[in-house]
């Protein structure tokens, strides 16, 4: 078999809607999940790793859905994790089915710690086994990638005879992921260079790289990867993922282009070359970040590199002098290539639709006429509470109109509390059952919030534990809109919700009933019968 041509760029693998959704709480359903595909196939990565297809029935639809929709020819490679299983290898074929192009990425762990405690396999039960399997991926599409679970506590020779024998199998990638995040970069490079040296046939596969981000070093240990000859970095929208989460899409790929100078180099250009070094379109990512934050719950801390709300602010006063006189005294890219837009004020509540449309394309937003009416109604409800509406306000009003799809289930009527410092916290609520069913109660609760979620909560009759209330601003100002973030427990699963309005009450309200909505799609899923199936009686606290 030919060797691989030499790979002229990094190829983006973005397994956000596979390892991403293992963080804690960021659990998507197929729709939501759809939604981010779509922005990823416009972000411009390479692969999209849609899921685990035969871990659930929703993983599978997910898959399926992504490979029909977003898979299309020109379109980014749609790929389905496997353990080296035959029926998640299947299952995995068969969800890819509709992709133009399609990719089965199956893994099975090689440290002794694994095979020992976890797998209970020998060594060279392993090796037959991930021959067998890649074999297998094989016989259902050309584009295999095989990943040896926790390659980097692995033995090496052990690790280089796996490898040798996946790609003769057909593995076309190979995957070295650092599963719990271990090595140092310097380890790194010196695991990457015995591969090299070791395994005869590497020259036939695409080098990649997984590396998490336990000790902080992700993102350094992917970058020196490259240096390394990997042509292939798995990671993250945000950096979501397992425990500490991945390598940071946006770090790596604004690593590739604000030092495209110094990387140049390992790719064999002249160091001065203009050319990109990965696909994505960078404008693109400050979107992306925020669509993927928004559908997980999971908020982005302000001083993350690259899209935190911090990223480019300076307070500092000789900070500010220098920016002021010259940008690049202390910034070393422009709000502008991820996407950022000034925060200028533009539309009030006598602006029209032509208006609102005019500026969200101008925001990156083509909607069509139904969703444009959403959200031109609800601008309009928001320009009514508020003097001036942002582009931040308006990223805020899609996303909440038209972006997300949350699990079809109780809507909130009418929200009203009576609070201060003499008086006793009561919530008034009233909700819709997805029966149809209008119910109200008032409680009495420790604050106005607290009052809230208790009425919700005694409503609906579906148990759960509040585990995280976050608060966070969108704008300045006393009218600012604020963008409330829950998370609820159900025995182990976590789901989270997340709504936005000028009355935090309200939002908290929207934000927990968006959760409770998730839980309620999950228990249906099951089976499992909860209160407001049954004859509800409403009574007072």
């Amino acid at each position: 078999m030919n060797a691989k041509p030499e790979q002229d760029r990094v190829i983006i693998f973005d397994t956000t809607l596979r390892d991403g959704e293992q963080s804690p709480g960021a659990t998507l359903n197929p729709e939501e999940k759809l939604i981010i595909a779509r922005q990823l196939g416009v972000l411009g990565v390479d692969v999209i790793e849609a899921g685990f297809a035969v871990s659930s029935r929703g993983d599978f639809e997910a898959v399926q859905k992504i490979a029909r929709e977003v898979g299309v020819l020109n379109g980014p490679i749609i790929c389905s994790l496997a353990r080296a299983v035959r029926k998640d290898i299947e299952a995995a074929a068969e969800a890819l089915k509709p992709a133009a192009r399609g990719r089965i990425h199956t893994f099975i762990s090689t440290s002794d710690i694994h095979l020992t405690y976890q797998l209970k396999k020998t060594r060279s039960e392993v090796l037959a086994i991930a021959e067998e399997m890649v074999a297998c991926a094989k016989s259902f599409m050309e584009d295999v990638e095989f990943s040896p679970m926790d390659a980097t506590r692995s033995e090496p020779e052990f690790l280089y005879q796996v490898l040798e024998r996946a790609i003769a199998a057909g593995a076309t990638t190979i995957n070295i992921p650092d599963t719990v995040g271990y090595l140092t970069p310097k380890e790194i490079e010196k695991l990457l260079q015995g591969i090299k040296q070791n395994v005869p046939n590497i020259n036939r596969a695409i080098l990649s790289i997984h590396t998490q981000n336990d000790l902080g070093l992700a993102t350094a240990n992917a970058l020196t990867a490259i240096e390394n000859g990997v042509r292939q970095v798995e990671c993250t929208i945000n950096g979501i993922g397992e425990r500490a989460g991945n390598t940071a899409l946006e770090e790596i790929v604004m690593a590739l282009d604000v030092r495209k100078f110094y990387f140049n180099t390992y790719f064999r250009r002249s160091s001065d070359s203009q050319v990109p070094l990965t696909n994505i379109k960078t404008t693109e990512i400050y979107k992306t970040s925020r669509l993927v934050s928004n559908c997980t719950g999971m908020l982005v801390q302000p001083n993350k590199a690259i899209v935190g709300a911090n990223a480019f602010a300076h307070e500092s006063g000789i900070h500010q002098d220098g920016v002021i006189k010259h940008r690049q005294t202390y910034e070393i890219m422009e709000a502008a290539s991820v996407g950022l837009t000034e925060n200028s004020i533009v539309l009030g509540k006598h602006s029209g639709r032509n208006a609102f449309r005019t500026r969200l394309r101008e925001l990156g937003f083509e909607l069509n006429e139904a969703d444009l009416n959403k959200a031109f109604i609800r601008f309009k409800e928001v320009a009514d509470k508020k003097k001036e509406v942002s582009d931040w306000d308006i990223e805020v009003i899609v996303r909440d109109e038209t972006q997300i799809a949350v699990e079809k289930g109780f809507q909130i009527e009418h929200v009203q509390v009576s609070c201060g410092s003499c008086a006793c916290p009561t919530a008034t609520v009233t909700i819709v059952t997805p029966e149809g069913k209008i119910l109200t109660d008032a409680v009495v609760g420790a604050g106005p919030v607290d009052a809230v979620y208790k009425a919700i909560n005694h409503l609906i009759q579906i148990p759960n534990q509040l585990i995280e209330f976050a608060v966070q601003s969108v704008t300045e100002g006393i009218d600012a809109l604020g963008t409330v973030t829950v998370r609820l427990r159900y025995q182990e699963r976590i789901f989270s919700g997340q709504a936005s309005d000028t009355d935090i009450v309200v939002a908290a309200a929207c934000a927990h009933i968006q959760a409770i909505n998730r839980l309620y799609g999950y228990l249906q899923r099951l089976g499992v019968k909860v209160g407001v199936e049954k004859d509800l009686t409403v009574s007072k606290y």
